[in-house]
């Protein structure tokens, strides 16, 4: 069963559940995956859909964020929930000392010596990868190491 086909049964579990944050949650995802659908005029690949997701998961953790700097605590919890459900449909995420390892093997295999060659190790890190980590969190780690 393809991601896309996944998702549209388990909306149609959550409305049968009446699972309301669910469904909004599901139905928002389902949104976002039609925009890009139409955007690239064919149907989405798995690594496609993924990439919307991990899109959808990086604005809910800057939502969330700003929410708690508003003093807005329900509001970011409702974000964070969302979080965890775009996460049901992500492979496993590595950890940061994964991430890490697999950054150092980059740097040596590609001879980086420092932040001007960010972008060839972010390229390689990220095909590496492959939606198991999110860009902002290897970028800080790679930027870390370059340095």
């Amino acid at each position: 069963m393809s991601l896309s086909q996944k998702i549209i049964e388990d909306l149609k579990k959550a409305m049968k559940a009446k699972d309301t944050s669910r469904v909004s949650c599901l139905r928002m995802l389902k949104t976002a995956m039609k925009n890009k659908q139409v955007e690239k005029g064919r149907d989405l690949e798995d690594k496609e859909i993924q990439g919307v997701i991990s899109s959808l998961v990086r604005k809910g953790q800057e939502a969330a964020k700003e929410f708690r700097g508003g003093d807005r605590p329900d509001l970011a919890a409702k974000e964070e929930d969302e979080i965890k459900i775009y996460y049901e449909y992500l492979p496993e995420q590595l950890t940061q000392a994964d991430i890490e390892g697999i950054l150092k093997e980059i740097i040596s295999e590609s001879s980086a010596t420092g932040l001007k060659d960010l972008g060839t190790v972010m390229k390689a890190a990220m095909s590496r990868m492959g939606g198991k980590a999110q860009g902002k969190e290897v970028n800080e780690i790679a930027r870390k190491l370059l340095s």
